[in-house]
């Protein structure tokens, strides 16, 4: 009788088994040739295909659980660990559900990127859209994956009454949970205020604790700055939001720079302001609008001459003050070596010594 016991639950295990094969089979093969389908009809470059080729793997999984649950649910409650099965079943769709919600609104934070792509004369106004659909997608995805723990972990028993006796007591837990999640919820409160505010896009070029750098990357609580040597600088959102930073690319692309020159005080300065357009002229950097000679300051030994420049963007700017400042100093070293800054001192012979013999300076 236990034999034949046995070999009836075998037996039922394996038509289940079967048919959950079958099913998987079936939905798994017509989801691809619709999918391949959609695919062919679709062009690479349009929207519809960009979404369905962000969601397609969660979306199949997520069938492929559907035809599971289904054959699960018609099976028989007398077969043993079937109330195991159907909850691992059950969890794995939640999983699925909530990897494809994530997929989705990545698609759609795709899809209006693409949407607003970065033109000429309108890379400012896409770079904007883009870092407000970053944050904005990236928040989401993290209430999502919130949404779909807790409903995992709904499907417990213990939970579920766990769950009421903390809606009964959700001041205290909501108080305890805040100051445990301060630093995360800060985090996302000021990515909100930053994506709202726009203080900087990706792409804009800051000067953040000593360092020129870009914005390659945002995420829900931190950005991804990549120096000038490409060195990452990571800094989280809430540091953006209290402590001031520079943004050279604020209101456009276009940049000042300046060189400083040391020169003697008779060095005259008509020679210098003729190299320099020169200079200019012949720079390839040069947009063409500034270009400004002024003595800044001065000292006992020589004056400070600034020359001022401009170029398209930062790494333009750079390149042009390297370059004039290359060709104003073989100017001067060419043209006016006896200008260049000197020491002078004035010598006498102390009172009291014989000519010739030098005064103590102990």
């Amino acid at each position: 009788m236990e034999v034949e016991t046995v070999e009836d639950v075998l037996q039922a295990w394996l038509v289940v088994a079967m048919a959950s094969a079958m099913a998987v089979v079936v939905v798994l093969g017509a989801y691809r040739v619709i999918l391949a389908g959609l695919r062919r009809l679709l062009k690479p470059e349009h929207t519809a295909r960009l979404f369905l080729d962000n969601a397609a793997r969660a979306v199949g999984a997520v069938f492929c659980l559907l035809a599971l649950q289904v054959v699960w649910q018609q099976a028989s409650a007398d077969l043993p660990l079937v109330a195991a099965t159907r909850h691992v079943i059950t969890l794995l769709l939640i999983v699925a559900l909530t990897w494809a919600a994530v997929r989705c609104s990545a698609a759609i934070g795709e899809v209006i990127v693409h949407l607003n792509p970065p033109l000429p004369d309108q890379s400012r106004q896409a770079r904007k859209i883009e870092t407000q659909t970053r944050f904005i997608t990236r928040g989401l995805n993290i209430l999502i994956v919130i949404v779909g723990f807790a409903a995992a972990l709904m499907t417990f028993p213990p939970v579920q009454q766990l769950g009421t006796s903390l809606l009964a007591s959700a001041g205290i837990g909501g108080i305890i949970l805040g100051f445990a999640a301060r630093p995360v919820l800060t985090n996302l409160l000021a990515g909100m205020q930053i994506a709202l505010t726009q203080p900087f896009r990706i792409d804009d070029v800051l000067f953040v604790q000593g360092e020129w750098c870009w914005v390659e990357e945002v995420t829900s609580t931190y950005v991804v700055l990549r120096v000038w040597d490409l060195r990452r600088l990571v800094v989280p959102l809430q540091w953006f939001i209290e402590n001031p930073f520079q943004n050279w690319t604020r209101n456009s692309n276009n940049l000042c720079g300046p060189v400083f020159l040391w020169v003697d005080y008779r060095m005259p300065m008509a020679p210098l302001r003729e190299e320099f357009i020169r200079l200019l002229q012949e720079s390839p950097e040069w947009d063409g609008e500034t270009s400004t000679v002024q003595v800044t300051d001065s000292s006992s030994q020589a004056v400070q001459v600034r020359f001022l420049m401009s170029a398209a963007d930062s790494s333009s700017t750079w390149d042009l003050r390297c370059r004039v400042r290359e060709g104003l100093v073989a100017f001067v070293q060419r043209e006016y070596a006896q200008y260049l800054p000197r020491i002078r001192a004035q010598f006498e012979e102390a009172e009291g010594l014989p000519q010739g013999e030098p005064a103590d300076t102990r």
